[in-house]
């Protein structure tokens, strides 16, 4: 992947746009409530999304910050054949995170936000075999949910086929023996997407382990449970939490902002 020179840091405002800077500071947010949740593993996974009047550049995190240091202006831009355009911080990305989130970018343009994470609960259920189970409400959710078979550290970019043959239309995917991943329209949408699934695999290694006999919903009410999710049904997901979330980080630290 190519570099762009450096620029300084507390200068990164003046360089960009006010559409982007918007998206900074809520991709800033993301990673902060993701590690506010308990969704980090330090400087490892990605959340990626959409530069604003530019299809063929995303903003990813600069590879070596914890998700709580994460603010608007270390952000890095990259375009989708790998190129950095702005790296304010010069440590550069994560190569498993390009190929990953250019992928999905490249193909899906109604997907403005990815995210990939390797929760203890994730990772559990995505050595199950059973996949997800509808044991809850919340697990119904994903029903339907795409998985993706483990091919080793994903650095090689003729995975991208499969990977993205996999996701297909889904918001959600399982990767197996690896993690979780999942895509909005918005950052909004795809935090609560997330949210949710991780909540959903926190269900089932709880009830797992209790060594009971689970009762489980008939497939018709699960089906039923699941359309109730789709887009357009109900409301946006995530829209009416988002502004409560960033409320919540202005209170405990709101230098995601800077």
């Amino acid at each position: 992947m190519a570099s762009s020179p450096q620029i300084d840091i507390s200068n990164v405002r003046s360089h960009v746009g006010a559409e982007e800077w918007r998206k900074r500071v809520d991709l800033a947010a993301c990673y902060r409530l993701i590690d506010h949740y308990g969704m980090s593993e330090m400087i490892a996974n990605h959340v990626t999304t959409r530069v604003p009047g530019e299809d063929n550049a995303f903003l990813i995190n600069p590879y070596g910050y914890l998700y709580d240091q994460m603010h608007a202006s270390c952000m890095v831009k990259i375009d989708l054949e790998g190129n950095v355009l702005l790296d304010p911080t010069g440590l550069g990305v994560n190569r498993a995170g390009f190929v990953i989130h250019s992928a999905i970018h490249r193909a899906r343009h109604v997907v403005d936000c990815i995210i990939h994470t390797h929760t203890i609960a994730g990772m559990a259920v995505s050595a199950m075999k059973c996949g997800l189970l509808p044991i809850a409400q919340t697990s119904m959710r994903y029903a339907r949910i795409a998985y993706h078979p483990y091919e080793g550290v994903v650095l090689n970019l003729d995975e991208q086929s499969r990977l993205l043959a996999n996701l297909g239309d889904h918001d959600g995917m399982i990767l197996k023996n690896h993690g979780l991943l999942t895509v909005g329209d918005s950052i909004p949408a795809a935090f609560d997407a997330m949210f949710r699934l991780e909540r959903a695999c926190q269900v089932q290694v709880a009830a797992l382990s209790c060594n009971v006999e689970l009762e489980l919903p008939s497939a018709d009410v699960v089906d039923a449970a699941w359309k109730l999710y789709q887009p357009g049904v109900r409301r946006r997901t995530g829209q009416l939490e988002w502004p409560a979330l960033l409320k919540k980080l202005d209170r405990i630290d709101p230098s995601y902002r800077d």
